[in-house]
């Protein structure tokens, strides 16, 4: 079983609202269950899908967790940052 576990915070770090997405095709690599399991959080936060940017590849290659800020998206975002990161991987 493949879980993402995706949480929106806002400026004092606080927890605003967190779902975790689940994953258990073989069919599909990690990097379409990540890319998958964002999209679907994010329709679930009703957002738009965050830009990765280079450093953001980096951190999530590194700690599988990444930030995504407003630097991030293209519309306002009326939160501090979305986060994602995987806590089950088969």
């Amino acid at each position: 079983m493949f879980r993402l576990w995706c949480k929106v915070f806002d400026e004092n770090r606080h927890l605003l609202k967190d779902t975790v997405i689940e994953n258990d095709d073989p069919n599909l690599n990690r990097t379409r269950k990540i890319l998958g399991g964002l999209r679907d959080a994010c329709y679930e936060f009703d957002l738009g899908e965050p830009i990765w940017l280079n450093s953001n590849i980096e951190d999530f290659k590194r700690h599988s967790k990444v930030k995504f800020i407003q630097d991030n998206f293209v519309e306002e975002i009326d939160f501090s940052y979305l986060e994602i990161e995987v806590i089950e991987e088969d």
